[in-house]
This record gives structure tokens, sequence and C-alpha cells, in this order.
């Protein structure tokens, strides 16, 4: 029996909806507490295997980044349970971010200790990290002067460069010119070959996910539709789109 790295179980993420006031508004606002929810996760149960390298898809608002979030940890699910195993973990995504202010080899530094490397850890990364970004003397300017493919590149640079046990990947192999999408690639398909190493992409890419993942799963509205082989869940996937 395989061990398992990840075990999502009965997760539920409710956001609530307010109304087109200001945030300082709504906080004032007595009845913000019974402002209308929305359940963006309803419920989602399955888990990952150690080494594995599974794949979401779905169209927009059917649940994915949301729920990568909180296998990351960036937010508590409102029911239900994420066990990580104990394993480290780290999340590539262009929604999460940087201090804007700061350049980007500060920014190396921040997210590293965030992904609980130590300073020396990251020391001996920082040129390989830098060299693999392709962002020359912006590396010393601040974040907010960066362009999003820039922003993107030292991103996945970080992220694949300081390796974690389980890797987030969402949907940043498409972002960036067409080079630096080749090396992402091939970079991401030489840390998948570690078999100890845990990996979920979240994709609209058919290609990226047959190419590279063990598993499928198919979101729909907050919902599981299909978990299994690659070609079968696409192919679902592909007719369903086309109706």
């Amino acid at each position: 029996m395989k061990e398992i790295a990840i075990d999502v179980s009965d997760v539920k993420i409710t956001y609530k909806l307010l109304k087109n006031f200001s945030i300082q508004k709504n906080l004032l606002r007595r009845d913000a507490e019974d402002a209308e929810e929305f359940e963006a996760v309803k419920g989602v149960s399955f888990q990952v295997e150690k080494g594995e390298i599974l794949g979401i898809i779905g169209k927009n608002g059917s649940g994915k980044s949301t729920l990568l979030r909180a296998i990351a940890g960036v937010f508590c699910p409102n029911a239900g349970t994420v066990d990580l195993k104990g394993n480290t973990i780290s999340l590539l995504s262009l929604g999460l971010g940087f201090k804007a202010t700061l350049s980007g080899r500060k920014n190396i530094f921040i997210s590293g200790m965030l992904l609980g490397f130590t300073e020396k850890q990251i020391k001996e990364k920082e040129q390989e990290i830098i060299e693999f970004a392709e962002l020359g003397e912006f590396i010393d300017r601040p974040v907010k002067t960066y362009s999003s493919g820039m922003y993107s590149k030292l991103a996945f640079s970080i992220t694949c460069n300081l390796e974690t046990d389980i890797i987030l990947v969402d949907e940043v192999l498409s972002v960036g010119d067409e080079g630096f999408q080749r090396k992402s690639l091939a970079k991401m398909e030489s840390l998948i070959q570690d078999k100890d190493r845990t990996v979920i992409i979240v994709s609209h890419s058919i290609e990226t996910l047959e190419k590279l993942c063990d598993r499928v799963m198919w979101m729909h509205e907050g919902e599981i539709m299909e978990i299994g082989e690659p070609g079968q869940v696409l192919k679902q996937y592909q007719e369903y789109m086309s109706k």
C-alpha cells in the first residue's frame, strides 16, 4: 500500500456575497452577517499518494484555485480537514504575492523563509534562483516595477529551486514568454521525476495535464465530477465543454 501525502476530507469553503458597498460600510452594517453565502467547494474528498502528480481541471469558478489555497494553508476551510502528513508544501500562484516595495532579491529570502528554509539554505540557492528567473538588473529593483511575466518568472524560480515535499502549481506554467514556458515545463518535468515529490497542478491546458499527470480531477461548481486516468477524464471534460 502506497504512502498518502495529502488527505482532503469533506472540505467545504464558503464565501459571503456582500452587496455593493465599501468594505468599511459592510463591516459596519448590522446585516452583513446575513449576507448571501456562496459555497465555492462543496464537501470535496480525495487523497494524493506520495510521489503522485495530480492535475485539476474545470471551467472558471469551479473551485480549483480556492481548493488549492486551502490545501496550501492560505486559509482554513469552513468544514472538513486537510492533512499533509507532516510534509513541507509550497504554492506557486500569481495571486499570492511578494512585498511590492522590496526588490526581487529580498523577496527571494522572504519567500524562502515563509517556506521554512533557513537563511543559509536560501543563500546557497540564491544565484541559481536569480539565473533561472532571467530578470537581469531587475532582480534588485522593487517587485512593483515588474510586469506579470517577470513576476511569474521569479515566483516559479523560487518555488522550483527551493524544493519542498509538495508543490502546488496554479496556472503558472502557461505564463511568460514562449521560451520561459518551455524552460518551466522542462524544470517541472525534472522535479516530478523525484518519486518522493508530490505535485498538484491546476491548469486549463489539456496538453500539459496529459503530459505531466498520473491522474486528473475534474471539478465543476465546487464538486468533483470525475477523478482518474488523465485521458479518460480529460475526454469527458472536453465533451462536456463542447456541448
